[in-house]
């Protein structure tokens, strides 16, 4: 007897990541900073414990199950020190997949959301974005962060977007913070991008990371953690999106669920801030956090266009490009 898994098995009845919809809301002061912070994040339920096994599901035998939304709620609260502050997180009952855990689970939509409307915020007030984060941020080490970022991509302070684009293809530069979980390692992130107008592509050719894990043991297997969270996060973010109708999932290969392949992989340059007193911490997940909040704050000071879903495809970028 041979039973086989093939990789249409896997694409149509694997878990998917948890899915989130997030309302933000803000309100600034005279001096354009942030006085007021409302959020409200949609959760899904069952992705805080044992995920319930296909087979077992669908023969309707017992299996273990949890109502909680688990750490996909980590990082919807922020880091900064804003006066009035006020975050609620609202489990849904179901869903249409499964959801289940892939790599940064929650912290990397939560940090999506937070990060890209604070950039709005920024944009309001006519702040540069990394000068708006400082003035706002209170802890040392994400300051250090943030300014070593800056250094190594060689920030240009002023506001977002560029005010003069001409051509077809536009870039643009974009920044993203997290302390992780609010509790473990510190990252901020510049993503720089291409933005072709006519076709709605976009492309990462650089991306710059920062990162504070307390005591590095093995430099080289942070940074190869750190090539490998953009890296894949850039994939998500471009162009990784599960397809389905009524009846199935239909995105069940490579050609229907793209990755990215070698010619588009971003050249990553890294920043490790060792603590050698400090405690170590994880390094494994931490930066695919800040990578769809960056690029998306690139292409917004690219284009003047914002894009609030992910992946960015090309039909998306056309559509909020048209709409600015």
């Amino acid at each position: 007897m041979r039973v086989q898994w093939s990789r249409a098995d896997e694409h149509g009845w694997d878990p998917k990541e948890p899915p989130t919809l997030i309302d933000l809301k803000a309100g600034l002061d005279g001096e354009g900073n942030v006085a007021a912070w409302s959020s409200q994040f949609h959760v899904p339920e069952g992705a805080a414990g044992n995920v319930p096994l296909v087979a077992a599901d669908l023969a309707g035998l017992p299996h273990e199950t949890t109502m909680a939304p688990g750490n996909v709620i980590q990082n919807s609260a922020l880091p900064y020190a804003f006066p009035n502050v006020r975050t609620v997180c609202h489990r849904l009952a179901t869903t249409p997949f499964r959801p289940s855990w892939i790599r940064t689970p929650g912290r990397m939509q939560n940090t999506y959301a937070n990060e890209a409307f604070l950039d709005e915020c920024a944009a309001a007030a006519g702040a540069d974005p990394l000068e708006y984060r400082l003035r706002a941020l209170k802890d040392p080490r994400g300051i250090a962060v943030l300014k070593r970022v800056a250094e190594i991509a060689q920030w240009q302070a002023r506001p977002s977007p560029v005010k003069e684009v001409s051509g077809d293809v536009l870039r643009g530069r974009g920044l993203s913070y997290v302390k992780y979980e609010l509790n473990r390692t510190y990252v901020a992130g510049v993503a720089e991008v291409e933005v072709n107008r006519s076709t709605g592509q976009v492309r990462v050719p650089r991306f710059f990371v920062a990162q504070d894990c307390g005591q590095i043991i093995n430099p080289d297997g942070v940074r190869n953690q750190l090539d490998g969270n953009v890296i894949q996060t850039v994939s998500r973010v471009l162009m990784e999106e599960v397809t389905f109708d009524r009846g199935a999932v239909t995105s069940l290969d490579w050609a229907s669920y793209p990755i990215l392949t070698f010619p588009d992989v971003p050249e990553v340059v890294t920043a490790l801030i060792d603590r050698p007193t400090e405690k170590p911490w994880g390094a494994g997940e931490p930066s695919a956090a800040i990578v769809p909040a960056a690029v998306a704050n690139a292409i917004f000071d690219a284009t003047g266009a914002r894009l609030r879903s992910v992946p960015f495809t090309p039909a998306k970028v056309k559509a909020a490009l048209q709409a600015t």
